[in-house]
């Protein structure tokens, strides 16, 4: 099993910024990369970004050049660094850790943008 605890989330301004952290700990050799999704009330969850074991890195359009996905091998923890938030970035947001054969997901952290 897989466990991933999230931490960073809370309120903020629009044009503010928030840093998540995600710690993965458990069997994470059974994950190939992890992710950021986020749900909107009413709205389905989607994927916000993503980092595989090897760096490589990939955004949902809504949010690229505002965001950062990096990871720490050493603290098994990847962050999001997310700046220049808009109201619509309210949500609440999971770490997921994508495995070849189940994800895992985190218990998740809202992310509040208004002013």
């Amino acid at each position: 099993q897989v466990h991933l605890a999230e931490s960073g989330g809370g309120w903020v301004q629009p044009g503010g910024s928030l840093r998540l952290s995600c710690a993965a700990s458990g069997s994470i050799f059974k994950i190939y990369a992890m992710g950021w999704y986020r749900q909107a009330p009413g709205k389905q969850r989607e994927s916000v970004a993503a980092i595989t074991n090897d760096g490589i890195t990939n955004y949902a359009d809504s949010v690229k050049g505002r965001f950062t996905i990096s990871r720490d091998n050493a603290k098994n923890t990847v962050y999001l660094q997310m700046n220049s938030l808009k109201t619509e970035d309210t949500a609440v947001y999971y770490c997921a850790g994508l495995g070849h054969v189940d994800d895992f997901w985190g218990q998740g952290t809202q992310v509040t943008v208004s002013s």
